[in-house]
């Protein structure tokens, strides 16, 4: 390339590369025409560029990949209209703090440069303006001197937890603009993002003997599970202070079958009196019981349980959107990253259980009490899902119980949505990267689960997406996608033919204002007629089967599936299955 005539669009590749992008996703746009060159015929086509059907699509991957390898993905949006596209799954990875690296264009600042009416209409002033309430950063260099130090500081803004999605904005112009100067690199000894955060040694101390004091002392973790390392140091943690733990579920933090593992048992924690909650901020949803119909709120808690917290609660608020949820008031509360954290506080355990000869014992017993328990919880889930076995369509925990029968003896990772818990219930979630993280909103999940599968592209991880069918009804050019890059993933689909989540929500209005229950499904319903979601995979260029309403056809559709996804191709098994 002794001849080639390097341009500034070159140095965002150039960037790319150093801070190791792995891949890039896009659905392509003229505003970035420059850099897209760049990429392919400057770059080699690295990071690996992913096309994608729409703009949520691209962020959704980048977000699934994210938080199954811990590493940022990046992904490119069109101009001011891509960018609105994306709004979306942009706000979706900021309350999820997930670190997606958001590069944008704009039509030339210039308004000599701008062709009529397209670079107009699709150019902002502030293009930042309309995400800027849900990422940590955003800017938009006017010169190439501007794009180093911008790129520096988004990324490391970007993974410093709390981590979160960053935008830069880059004039088309200056893309397209030859190199007539040296651009300064970051050096490649430099450190790429602060070094984690310790708490207060000494509010950490107090939080610890509280723990060991307590009659029924708890550990809920909603983010720690993110941080590799940190799935073991939760199980140490737990095991020295002999304490029983609420994995939230915004990734997995504890495994399900450890027997001081108590997740989901909202009756037992009338008894908790001391409750730390590790990296949390969805603890109310977790501890309070809301009447949606009435829209009141009861604590399962009693008054005198004391709380305490370590993570990141006061840092990264935005006032324009109430993610933090209800504030929680603290006996004791530090700021500081659990990697480091749960480490200080099995250490300060230790040294004060070895001081106080009754601890031991005090802890064995607590111990013995929740393995109890949580034996008793799987018992009747077990019984639960066998009573509910029978019956087409299939019954929720009847499909949980299909799927595990398939994957249960492969190196599997659930990807997002957890079939309303029963996967918890009835499979054994033993290693960290078993399930990044439960679900979020509709129209999310079939992007964010080719992102995980994507992670583990290359490897012999068979994962596997327990899919909606009104969250695929947003996006079904995504299996396009998936068949393209030959992404390989086990969609089965979660199909009650409905928006069923809105569908109840219309039941107990109807039955709370006595109107006809039987039109709660108008607006509602997903049937009449009924999509056929194999068809539309096999048009996109996958594998698939179904529909599939008899349950003793469920198994050997998805173990032909699994031969498909094994060979390194994505698969699609339409089930249906009752609305709850």
């Amino acid at each position: 390339m002794s001849d080639y005539t390097k341009y500034q669009s070159d140095v965002i590749v150039d960037l790319l590369q150093h801070y190791e992008f792995e891949y890039i996703a896009i659905n392509p746009g003229a505003s970035f025409r420059g850099l897209h060159d760049s990429l392919i015929n400057y770059g080699g086509d690295n990071p690996k560029m992913l096309v994608c059907q729409h703009e949520e699509t691209a962020v959704q991957i980048a977000h699934g990949y994210a938080r199954a390898t811990g590493r940022p993905m990046a992904c490119i949006l069109h101009d001011l209209v891509g960018l609105l596209h994306g709004q979306m799954a942009i706000y979706y990875a900021f309350t999820d703090r997930a670190p997606v690296f958001i590069l944008g264009a704009t039509g030339p600042m210039d308004e000599g440069k701008r062709r009529p009416r397209s670079d107009w209409h699709h150019t902002a002033q502030s293009q930042g303006d309309a995400v800027r309430n849900f990422t940590k950063y955003d800017y938009q260099p006017h010169a190439i001197e501007g794009v180093t130090d911008s790129f520096m500081r988004a990324y490391s803004t970007m993974v410093t937890e709390p981590q979160g999605p960053t935008y830069l904005c880059y004039d088309a112009l200056l893309q397209e603009t030859p190199l007539t100067a040296e651009v300064r690199m970051p050096p490649a000894d430099a450190q790429r993002a602060p070094a984690p955060m310790a708490a207060d040694p000494v509010v950490l101390e107090r939080i610890v003997a509280t723990l060991l004091a307590a009659e029924s002392p708890w550990i809920m973790a909603e983010f720690t599970g993110r941080q590799p390392g940190n799935f073991e140091k939760l199980v140490a943690l737990a095991e020295t202070l002999g304490v029983a733990v609420w994995d939230v579920n915004s990734a997995l933090c504890f495994p399900n079958r450890h027997k001081q593992n108590l997740s989901m048992d909202t009756p037992s924690l009338a008894k908790a009196d001391a409750i730390l909650a590790l990296d949390v901020r969805d603890w109310e949803k977790a501890t309070a019981k809301l009447d949606s119909t009435t829209r009141e709120l009861n604590s399962y808690l009693s008054e005198d349980c004391i709380w305490m917290d370590v993570g990141f609660h006061e840092t990264g608020l935005k006032s324009w959107s109430l993610d933090y949820g209800r504030y929680l008031s603290k006996a004791f509360s530090a700021l500081g990253d659990p990697r480091l954290a749960m480490l200080q506080m099995t250490e300060i355990a230790e040294r004060l259980i070895a001081a106080d000869p009754a601890l031991p014992g005090k802890i064995a017993a607590r111990k013995a009490r929740i393995a109890e328990r949580h034996d008793a919880l799987f018992a009747g889930w077990a019984a639960e899902a066998e009573a509910q076995r029978e019956g087409s369509p299939l019954t929720l925990p009847r499909l949980a119980q299909e799927v595990w029968d398939v994957i249960g003896q492969e190196d599997w990772v659930l990807s997002c949505g957890t079939l309303r818990q029963w996967t918890r219930k009835l499979w054994d979630f033993d290693k960290p990267y078993r399930h990044p993280g439960k679900s979020l909103g509709t129209s999310t999940q079939i992007g964010m689960s080719l992102g995980v599968a994507l992670a583990h592209k290359g490897t012999d991880k068979v994962v596997v997406a327990i899919q909606p069918d009104g969250d695929l009804m947003y996006d079904a050019g995504a299996l396009w996608t998936a068949a393209k890059h030959e992404i390989p993933l086990l969609i089965v689909m979660f199909n009650n033919r409905a928006y069923y989540n809105d569908w109840h929500h219309q039941i107990r209005m109807a039955r709370a204002r006595g109107t006809d229950e039987g039109k709660a499904h108008i607006g509602m319903d997903i049937f009449d007629p009924e999509p056929d979601f194999a068809m539309i995979a096999k048009g996109m260029g996958m594998w698939a089967e179904g529909p599939i309403d008899t349950p003793e056809e469920v198994g050997p559709a998805l173990r032909r599936a699994l031969e498909v996804v094994k060979s390194g191709k994505p698969a699609l098994v339409d089930i249906i299955t009752r609305h709850r």
